[in-house]
């Protein structure tokens, strides 16, 4: 048997925030955000809306669709650097609310690698026995720590919730190898103070690089080449990013997850909430190798190939 995912739900808020709308309050352009970025609008959660609500809602539709009950689960992980508060953390929240009575709860920050950090730990739980089943949610609420004045950041953020349930799949399936990876020395270039600070030139220097090198290196892992990839879901950050990932696997473009468009960057966010849109629209069928590969503050990377199905 393998490990992988037997669920996955996604949820991000109603208010849609457009270029146009940024344009009103900051001096920048949709056409310049469109053509830097690939970003088009971005999801922002109501006051009444924290971190815990919106992953609350991920991980209702990742047990639904893993058929299972919340008292099943033995584990939550929740990737986040935005919690409610700094404590209890939004996994022990969640938990309660779900019901999950039976389940150990932590967060996780690894910035935008969050979820793959997550998935990779619950990944050793169920394959040495410990649980049947894990939850893990990449959530965040970016807006709350987002300067709204600061034309080089605001344009980028989006706030939503990704969730899959972790469990045994049938032999060949699930996940195939991983990859995770820190640079500490980059911490400088992208980090929290009162707000998201960035030195985007250099994340971005180092992304296009360790992007494309961790979804190579997965798929040698795996004993896979670059030609047994069918599809790549790259962290939702910047489309000049993801294309210079795409590139290096040599896959075409119709082959690569984009929903930067409708999203924005939502941090850990980004991958499961694209998982779940390229599933639900009939891109990645049973078999398919997909690779997952995201990076974030830290400096933090992570990567995944996986074989589909359950």
């Amino acid at each position: 048997m393998g490990v992988g995912m037997i669920g996955i739900g996604k949820y991000v808020p109603e208010q849609v925030v457009t270029n146009g709308d940024l344009e009103k309050r900051l001096d920048t352009s949709d056409e310049w955000i469109r053509t830097r970025t690939g970003i088009e609008e971005r999801r922002i959660a109501s006051d009444s809306e924290d971190t815990s609500e919106l992953a609350f809602r991920a991980a209702e539709a990742a047990l639904n669709d893993a058929g299972i009950t919340a008292e099943q689960l033995g584990l939550i992980i929740v990737a986040t650097v935005t919690p409610d508060r700094p404590f209890p953390s939004v996994a022990t929240q969640i938990q309660e609310r779900l019901g999950a009575k039976n389940a150990g709860a932590m967060d996780q920050s690894a910035a935008c690698a969050g979820f793959m950090y997550s998935v990779v730990t619950a990944q050793q739980f169920v394959q040495n026995g410990c649980y049947d089943y894990i939850l893990v949610v990449g959530v965040e609420k970016l807006s709350k720590i987002t300067d709204w004045e600061d034309r080089n950041t605001a344009v980028l953020f989006g706030d939503g919730a990704g969730a899959a349930v972790i469990g045994k799949v049938g032999e060949g399936r699930g996940i195939l190898s991983f990859e995770l990876g820190a640079d500490g020395s980059g911490g400088k270039h992208l980090y929290q103070d009162e707000y998201i600070k960035m030195n985007g030139r250099e994340v971005f220097k180092f992304a296009v690089r360790q992007m494309g090198d961790s979804a190579v290196s997965v798929l040698n892992k795996a004993g896979l080449s670059k030609e047994d990839a069918d599809y790549l879901i790259p962290h939702q950050a910047n489309i000049r990013i993801m294309e210079a990932a795409r590139e290096r696997l040599g896959l075409p473009p119709e082959k690569m997850s984009k929903r930067i468009h409708n999203y924005g960057n939502t941090s850990s966010a980004s991958i499961p909430i694209a998982l779940c849109d390229e599933v639900s629209e009939g891109n990645i069928n049973d078999d398919d190798v997909i690779v997952l590969v995201g990076f974030g503050g830290g400096l933090t990377w992570g990567a995944l190939a996986i074989r589909w199905g359950r």
